[in-house]
């Protein structure tokens, strides 16, 4: 049988606010059953006996659940209040804060009570409505935390803006000063210049009077002695004034010097040059220009890129140095590996002949000059002066000095019987990356980072070639000092420049890999194409037959 029993009002409210539904508010059906009171089916034990004695059995009632309709109805509701709610938050912008957590006992109340109805389903998005809010709460926390953080690298961002300007406004503030100080740096340089040359006017004139005493002195020694009669002369015995004393003792400290000067083992530079015995291969009908080289081999030669490669004076051989600490000596036109030379600690830069060949020059990072025999292959003599990595290095003509040029903005020149540095030349203001002796001359020519190529001791006048990062090639009459032609063969960076026998072609070395051959006499430009990555060096073959390339990869190739 049916029993209606009613439920308390405060029992529903509970109920209302543990679903998070307004069952109050679902209509007037909703207020009738409110009113009177809920029904629900309850089991009946019967004892007194029926007047037919029928026996009836009793049937456990354990699956009772919510009829479907009502399942969906409140199912709907919810998904109508959700709606309702996600459109507010849409119009206001604004979230809204989080329900009011459920207490522990009444969600396990609830879940007991949902299991025991057997109502599943409602079970399954209660208990996911409770994990998403979980999860919500979660996110909105970390939203909030990011929220801050950004603030705050927002705020970090704007000052440090403002401390960048500031500190553009300080530095503009200085580049009056600096360029002041610059031009006294350079007219402190130009005095510097003269000075030395009065100084060196100054030694001439002092060595040519003394060289006059000395002269004097011998003289008078031997008329001294010759007048000598005896050694009871009255000279003898004289006191020694003042003057003599003085006399005397300049006479001592010249020949001290004298014997110092006679034990060391500086060299001379030769003050009559011979022409330069290569000047008739610069006839136009004896060595005709040549454009037309195709890729003839390639020889892999080193790990690291080639920094430099050189040919031979007399023989069919080529140097290479690489930046794997290595300089080979290789056989023509095979390409066999006759030396190959330890030594430095790190990278070379680049290598120079002897002018009779038989010893080799090499530069390297690790600021020294060393000097090797290739006769034996081992190293004859280190030069240490530099400062920091050393770019290029240069035999002088006569063989007895080697010119270097460094990254601490300077270039020495080094003598090799006495095994020291003579010169230091100052004047370059950034890194001097070439150094270069002219054949059969005391003028000696560096090319620096300052965007300045300087000469030193010209005496004759000869055109000159540079290259430079954006890829343009100037000649130069460095008797005007001044460029004869300019040319862009950009936008890749020029490597190297290197003219040929004759001296109308000029190789440059690209960083695309494209070896340009310039015509001085035309101006046309001609490309070889063949490397696969930067060309760094080039070189012609004494009769321009031949031109070796040197590249990144670490190959040296040869074009006929």
């Amino acid at each position: 049988m049916a029993a209606r029993l009613g439920v308390p009002g405060s029992t529903l409210r509970v109920l209302e606010e543990a679903l998070g539904l307004d069952l109050t508010a679902a209509g007037d059906t909703a207020e009738a059953v409110a009113a009177e009171g809920a029904f629900y089916l309850e089991q009946v034990a019967i004892t007194e006996a029926s007047e037919d004695d029928y026996e009836y059995e009793e049937i456990a009632d354990d699956n009772f659940s919510i009829p479907e309709g009502e399942e969906d109805l409140a199912k709907a509701i919810q998904m109508v209040q959700e709606q309702a709610t996600d459109t507010q938050i849409l119009e206001q912008k604004t979230v809204l804060p989080s329900k009011q957590q459920v207490p522990e006992v009444i969600e396990d109340f609830l879940c007991n009570f949902l299991i025991k109805m057997g109502m599943t389903r409602t079970l399954d998005c209660f208990q996911s409505e409770c994990k998403a809010r979980e999860d919500l709460l979660k996110t909105q926390k970390e939203r909030d935390f990011h929220r801050m953080h950004h603030k705050r690298i927002v705020q970090e961002k704007t000052k440090l803006i403002n401390d960048l300007k500031g500190l553009k406004l300080h530095y503009a503030s200085y580049e009056p000063t600096i360029r002041v100080l610059q031009e006294k740096h350079h007219t402190l340089l130009k005095q510097k210049m003269l000075t030395s040359l009065e100084r060196d006017r100054a030694v001439g004139q002092i060595s040519g009077l003394q060289a006059t005493l000395k002269h004097m002195e011998i003289g008078h020694n031997y008329h001294a002695s010759a007048t000598r009669v005896g050694p009871n002369s009255e000279k003898e015995n004289a006191p020694e004034g003042p003057t003599q004393k003085g006399l005397r003792e300049a006479r001592e400290k010249i020949q001290c010097k004298t014997k110092v000067k006679d034990n060391t083992k500086d060299s001379e530079f030769p003050t009559d040059m011979q022409p330069n015995p290569n000047l008739y291969l610069r006839k136009e009908n004896i060595c005709p220009a040549k454009f037309d080289y195709k890729l003839n081999s390639i020889f892999r030669l080193h790990e690291l890129p080639v920094s430099c490669v050189i040919m031979h004076p007399h023989k069919d051989i080529l140097v290479t140095c690489g930046e794997d600490r290595l300089w080979k000596v290789v056989g023509l036109p095979k390409g066999n590996v006759l030396h190959t030379g330890f030594g430095h600690t790190d990278w070379l830069s680049n290598c120079c002949f002897h002018p009779s060949g038989n010893k080799l020059a090499t530069s390297s990072g690790d600021t020294t000059v060393k000097l090797w025999d290739l006769s034996k292959g081992n190293c004859i003599l280190t030069f240490e002066g530099h400062s920091h990595a050393v770019w290029s290095c240069t035999w002088h003509s006569c063989g007895d000095f080697v010119a270097s040029s460094s990254l601490d903005t300077t270039s020495k020149i080094w003598d090799v019987n006495s095994e020291r540095c003579r010169c230091t030349l100052y004047g370059h203001t950034d890194s001097v990356n070439s150094i270069e002796f002219f054949p059969c001359s005391n003028t000696l020519l560096t090319g620096s980072a300052d965007k300045s190529l300087s000469i030193w001791d010209a005496r004759t006048g000869h055109m000159i070639a540079s290259c430079d990062a954006c890829g343009v090639t100037k000649l130069w009459d460095f008797r005007k000092l001044l460029p004869i032609v300019s040319i862009d063969i950009g936008p890749s960076p020029g490597n190297e420049v290197n003219f040929d026998s004759s001296g109308r072609v000029l190789a440059q070395a690209s960083g695309s890999g494209v070896i340009h051959l310039l015509d001085l006499k035309s101006g046309q430009i001609h490309k070889l194409m063949g490397h696969d990555s930067e060309a760094h060096t080039v070189v012609f073959s004494h009769d321009g037959e031949y031109l070796f390339s040197g590249g990144s990869d670490g190959t040296v190739r040869t074009w006929s």
